[in-house]
């Protein structure tokens, strides 16, 4: 058996990675972040997750406003070391960029959603939501899995503290008027 050498391009430079090198570093694994100026690599997602996704994605379509647009698994520039890759957004229609654009800015977004995922419980419960609340976006979902279904917790950015607060907890229906009107029947994932 053969030890594959360490890819130098892997080897963090002085003070971290930085946002661009995301789009400048040589076969980067699908779906890597940059938190903390440190390579995230994810693991491969249970059907769950993928479930939750494509319900959440199928039906914010239906319910966006025209000024807005949903798009899933693209990252977010929130800082030069920080570019997380939220699973759902919502952002503004009048700043989805060309078919190049590679991550969105903090004020592109209105809504970042992450479902909770056994290896990234911790980035998606406590670090990401502090990160998007201090970039300011306004409304934030956790998704969590209880046995078998999806659970939504719903925070609303408080401005002044540039925390989120806790909104509301939603087992099999998430009726929301916040960012925009919608009623979800979470239920629908059993059915994809």
């Amino acid at each position: 058996m053969t030890v594959e050498p360490f890819p130098q391009w892997l080897r963090p430079p002085p003070g971290g990675f930085v946002a661009d090198d995301l789009d400048r570093l040589p076969d980067l694994p699908p779906h890597t972040e940059l938190i903390d100026g440190s390579l995230v690599f994810v693991s491969p997602q249970a059907k769950f997750h993928v479930l939750v996704i494509t319900l959440l994605d199928n039906v914010l379509r239906r319910f966006a406003p025209q000024n807005l647009r949903v798009r899933r698994e693209m990252t977010v520039t929130l800082a030069s070391n920080q570019r997380p890759e939220p699973d759902v957004l919502v952002i503004h229609a009048d700043r989805d960029g060309g078919p190049e654009l590679t991550s969105y800015q903090a004020d592109d977004v209105v809504l970042a959603v992450e479902v909770v995922s056994t290896e990234s419980r911790t980035r998606d419960r406590e670090r990401k939501p502090q990160l998007y609340a201090q970039a300011g976006i306004a409304h934030f979902w956790r998704v969590e899995n209880v046995d078998g279904r999806p659970v939504v917790y719903v925070y609303e950015l408080d401005p002044a503290t540039k925390t989120y607060a806790l909104t509301g907890i939603h087992h099999d229906r998430l009726k929301l008027t916040v960012p925009f009107e919608m009623d979800i029947d979470l239920t629908e994932a059993d059915r994809l």
